[in-house]
């Protein structure tokens, strides 16, 4: 399949599927830790689609690379931490 070779439809097929997947382990009521941290998990993965390839930040210099992916790991932290604290 010739789209597949343009990375931007790559990485759209790929915030799809992961899209389904997160739909999926909503929709069958995961629960827990483990489903949290998949669910965090891959919305990470789908933020970094949009910044490196949407935003085309992936050939930009690092700094905003940086910036940018710093801070969303810095947003999972903080949303990790507060489930881990809402569990005591």
């Amino acid at each position: 399949m010739n789209a597949l070779r343009n990375p931007i439809h790559r990485a759209w097929l790929a915030l799809l599927v992961a899209t389904g997947i997160t739909w999926y382990l909503g929709e069958v009521g995961a629960a827990g830790t483990s489903a949290i941290v998949a669910m965090l998990l891959i919305a990470f993965v789908k933020g970094r689609l949009v910044i490196l390839d949407f935003m085309e930040l992936r050939g930009a210099p690092r700094l905003w690379r940086f910036l940018l992916e710093g801070w969303m790991l810095l947003v999972s932290v903080l949303i990790l931490l507060a489930y881990a604290l809402s569990l005591r």
